[in-house]
């Protein structure tokens, strides 16, 4: 009477134990997954101001997103999540033009690059770049990075 209790508590126990975790000695390969447009230092310091849509387009890419309501505007998203670390790099840039479908301003994460530039890690990531003050033969520096207001800085603590 006793041996099958024991048996049957034994069978119990060794199920439950296969639920468990154990630590993984070996990992499993994960893939990098990237979704987005990836835009580069050197395709962004092609743009010049007056360019139109279509230059842009083929400097930059199809944007991800070209809102109906905000037709001079243009979006690309980068969203990269690294395979081994799960570290995820997200990337936004946006790209405006005027009523004639003309180049004026940029906006976001990636700025073009000047020959000087040294990358610092105070520097903000976060800039706008106003196209018609920069002349067209790329001899301009940037100007200096805007200090992010209240409501931007409650926007970037819940993520947006």
């Amino acid at each position: 009477m006793i041996l099958p209790r024991l048996a049957s508590a034994a069978i119990v126990l060794c199920m439950l134990s296969a639920c468990s975790s154990i630590p993984r000695i070996v990992k499993e390969y994960r893939i990098d997954v990237q979704q987005g447009n990836v835009l580069s230092q050197e395709m962004v310091s092609q743009l010049r101001p007056g360019l139109s849509m279509d230059q842009v387009r083929f400097i930059l890419g199809t944007p991800v997103l070209a809102d109906m309501f905000h037709a001079n505007r243009w979006d690309y998203f980068f969203w990269l999540q690294k395979g081994r670390t799960g570290e995820v790099e997200t990337r936004r840039f946006s790209v405006f033009f005027d009523a004639e479908g003309k180049l004026t301003r940029v906006a976001g994460d990636v700025t073009p690059a000047q020959p000087t530039d040294q990358p610092s890690a105070s520097e903000s990531r976060k800039r706008e770049i106003d196209l018609s003050s920069l002349p067209t033969d790329g001899s301009a520096t940037l100007p200096p990075a805007d200090e992010r207001g209240f409501f931007g800085r409650m926007l970037e603590s819940v993520g947006l």
